[in-house]
């Protein structure tokens, strides 16, 4: 009897993609939003970098820069007053290296899932939904 093979990593057949091809595929799934989210998202700038900054994790209160796949830096809509100037672009940081580690790390979901599941967990904060508003809905851990 043959044993089971060991599934490849991966990363085995593939080239990890560059920052590029990770918004390519983030602005596609905002582009795939239901409305009225599309509309929502449309004007909030889309940022992919290595990792986030020593500034971003010290707000955060994280020290490990593999911990934080993506962020959203604006003011959510639920909190703005038609009357409030902006205080500058709402931003979606994508994090490709910690994606990238948490992909390989986890083996068993697609890149683009992964990607997808950041993307939406971001702009569902500039949407105006909380960390555990997201966990009522979206039970990724798991």
């Amino acid at each position: 009897m043959k044993s089971p093979a060991t599934p490849p990593s991966p990363c085995m057949d593939e080239t990890a993609p560059g920052a590029g091809e990770i918004a390519a595929l983030a602005e596609e799934i905002r582009a795939g939003f239901p409305p009225p989210f599309a509309a929502l998202a449309a004007p909030v700038l889309l940022r992919v970098e290595e990792l986030a900054d020593e500034g971003m994790l010290r707000d955060l209160g994280l020290e490990d820069p593999f911990d934080l796949t993506g962020l959203y830096d604006g003011t959510p809509l639920t909190e703005r007053l038609a009357t409030d100037p902006p205080l500058g672009p709402d931003i979606v940081w994508l994090f490709r290296r910690a994606i990238l580690d948490e992909w390989i790390e986890r083996g068993n979901i697609g890149l683009r899932d992964l990607i997808a599941n950041v993307v939406v967990h971001e702009f569902a904060h500039h949407f105006g939904w909380s960390d555990a508003d997201i966990a009522r809905v979206d039970r990724w851990w798991e």
